[in-house]
Parts: structure tokens; sequence; C-alpha cells
């Protein structure tokens, strides 16, 4: 899907925004889809290289079915080579491995049994750049909406707006990466860019998929206030019921030359989220600290009491996310 023939039996991916040009015999930048003779193939349908039953807590997602459990699926391959991934070894498997694609034979329909088996309220697909196996993601959540089961996206959000439109009405939910407010941190750390990124927050949004946002705060690279306020001041520009997820970097892959985030710079980012007035700003990757838990931004009652990824205490009325003092209406997706 989404590729046009150029001369010389060149393709022209329009996955996402590289929108590479790829020569015959040749892969994009994702390592996952190949032109053979002019026409383009995906490596990766059906190929899992990871399945797990996770918190949605974890996605992270906080808004939407708090306490149930996502299936969570991925493949090899990320069109994104961020310098910090903590999945590399599956991001960038086919750049480690001469371009060898891992993973075992699934179809739709046994992703989609296996999320019901598992009594899981959602199908996710996470753990790389799922744009890059979109194919079979949409195949999966086809049959997942026909299960009443939910479609979550955990994304980098570089998808071209054509796959944003196709993909929106098999979504329910996505947390897409803003990992920066500068193009030079996009092009330096990830080999991308930053505004195709805002593009697709707002897409989704106005779309009608839940979403929301989580940035990785690595000190002495996205840590300042001004940065931390103007990603702030975008997403309140959209929307204040977004929630925004800021969490603690720890070293990996290939920056290994950074501190871990310290638990004040959290502290810091979410007092400057609620100051430029957005209503849920979350604390995460250091657990305990009291900014994961849920505050009705009418009365300001703690209303879900969190510990990492586990939920102590749930005061929303069932189902329909009310506070159950003031019966405000939070923003979200409860049932």
């Amino acid at each position: 899907m989404f590729y046009q023939v150029g001369q010389g039996n060149e393709v022209i991916c329009e996955l996402c925004n590289h929108r590479c040009h790829i020569k015959e015999g040749k892969r994009g930048i994702c390592g996952v889809r190949e032109n053979r003779a002019g026409v383009l193939y995906s490596l990766v349908y059906g190929r899992l290289v990871a399945e797990n039953v996770d918190p949605i807590e974890k996605k992270p997602l906080f808004n939407f079915l708090p306490g149930s459990s996502a299936f969570s699926i991925s493949s090899v391959g990320c069109n994104f080579h961020c310098l910090h991934c903590q999945n590399y070894d599956i991001s960038q498997y086919p750049h480690l491995h001469q371009g060898e694609i891992a993973g075992n034979e699934y179809t739709a329909e046994s992703v989609v049994e296996k999320a019901v088996q598992t009594r899981c309220a959602s199908v996710c697909y996470t753990y790389v750049e799922p744009t890059i196996f979109y194919e079979f993601a949409a195949d999966c959540s086809q049959l997942a909406h026909e299960q009443q089961l939910k479609n979550v996206l955990v994304s980098n959000g570089y998808m071209s707006p054509a796959v944003t439109r196709h993909m929106a009405p098999l979504l329910d939910g996505i947390n897409i990466d803003i990992k920066s407010f500068t193009d030079d941190f996009y092009k330096k750390i990830c080999q991308a860019r930053l505004q195709p990124v805002l593009d697709n927050v707002q897409l989704m949004y106005e779309l009608g998929v839940w979403v929301e946002i989580t940035t990785l705060i690595i000190p002495g690279l996205n840590d300042s206030s001004t940065e931390l306020r103007d990603i702030a001041r975008f997403i309140k520009s959209i929307s204040p019921t977004i929630p925004w997820h800021v969490t603690a970097f720890y070293p990996t892959y290939k920056m290994l030359d950074r501190e871990p985030t310290p638990a004040s710079t959290l502290r810091k980012a979410r007092e400057i989220g609620l100051q430029e007035g957005l209503h849920y700003v979350y604390e995460g990757n250091i657990p305990g600290q009291g900014g994961e838990n849920t505050y009705c931004p009418k009365c300001g009652t703690e209303l879900i009491s969190r510990f990492g990824f586990n939920i102590r205490q749930n005061n929303l009325t069932a189902g329909e996310g009310r506070c159950g003092k003031c019966g405000h209406q939070l923003a979200g997706v409860w049932a």
C-alpha cells in the first residue's frame, strides 16, 4: 500500500514522511519495504517478533480504559534511527543483521483470537514504529473492531497524511512522541524532522482519535524550560484535554553519555504543563512521585491513584469517566 512507480522501476514509498525513493532491489529507511521489479513489498506482513499482554498504562495511555490490558504486537524495523532507542534490538534489527527479517508467522485472525483469549480490551501496535507494518496492523484492526476490541498505536507520528486518514477510522487511541521541539534534535538524534509529527498530532485529533503525547526528557538535550513550555503550548493550542506524559530517560543504545533524568526535572515539566493550562500531565519512568495520578481538572480531587503501571484506586464513575466528587466529565475513553 501507499507507493508510486517512478522511472526505471524506482518506487516512491508514501507510507511515511521520509517518502523514500527506492531503487530496484533496495529497501527504504525502515529496512522492511523492498522494491522488487517496480513493486513495493512489505517484508514484515504477519512476521511478529514480539507479542505481550501489557497494561494499557505501559503505552502510556492513562485516560484510555484505565486498568485494562492491551495485546501488544510488533515486527522488526523502524523508520527512525534514534540514538537512545530502548528497543533498538528489534527496531534496528535489519540494519544490525545484514538485512535479515526475524519473526514468527501470524495471521490477523490469530492475533485477534489471542487478544480475545487473554481478555484484553484492545490490540496495541507498538515497540517499534508500527506504521512500518501498517498493512498487517490495518487487517488486525478491522478484525479487532468486529470483535468489539479497541485499537491503539504507539507511534513516532511520522506517517504520511494519506496513511493518517486511512488509519484514523481503524484507531481508537494513539500515543505520539513529541521527542523535542527543535528540528535540530530530530535531525541529529532521530534522522527525521519535527513538523510532520506536529502535523499528525493535529490531524489525528481532528479525525477523532483519542490522542496522548509523550516526551522523553533527556538531560542537556530537550530539558530546558523554554522547550518544555513550547511543547506544552503546542499541545494546548490543539486541546488542553490532551494528556502529556513527561518521562525519564535512562542511558541506552548509542546514548550512554547522559545521566538519567532526575525526578526534579519531571516535576518541573509537569508544573510547566499545568501552568500552561493542560488538564492532564503525567510523570513517567520514576514510580511513586505522585505525578502519575489523575486529578479532576475542575475540583482537583485525586481520582486515579497509580504506582508505575498499576492502579491503586479509581474513583471515576464506572464506564462514564466522571469525577466521583463533583461530577465533572473527564476527557478520555472510559467504556
